[in-house]
């Protein structure tokens, strides 16, 4: 088991660290859309889309992959009714390539931003 953490996703905020490599699987840990340098979040929930997945990137690649080894994304909704605005976000930073998912709504998220996502990733 390794622990992957990376300077270019924010830092984990409780009792967890940014994902951890077993064998050839990485567990990355829910990602919030904030900006890295001063912590605010993105209440757009397309551009908020894009940074969560976009740190989700900078960890996968921390541990040296892809976007294309990611299997399988959890994404956590404060809204499902902005479910087409994450879905057209999601489907534009995957391209042809389509991992996994869920996609439910939940009633809070860490700092109360409008998404969170998680992944599994495997060589």
């Amino acid at each position: 088991m390794k622990i992957i953490n990376t300077v270019n996703a924010p830092k984990a905020i409780g009792p967890y660290t940014q994902a951890i490599l077993v064998n050839n699987t990485l567990y990355v840990s829910g990602q919030l859309p904030v900006e890295l340098e001063s912590g605010t979040k993105l209440d757009d929930v397309y551009a908020a889309t894009l940074k969560c997945l976009s740190y989700i990137l900078e960890i996968v690649s921390a541990a040296g992959m892809t976007k294309t080894n990611i299997v399988k994304c959890n994404v956590y909704l404060k809204d499902l009714d902005d479910f087409a605005i994450m879905n057209k976000a999601y489907g534009e930073f995957f391209s042809d390539h389509k991992p996994a998912r869920v996609a439910i709504e939940v009633s809070k998220l860490p700092k109360d931003v409008v998404v969170e996502i998680d992944c599994i990733a495997a060589i």
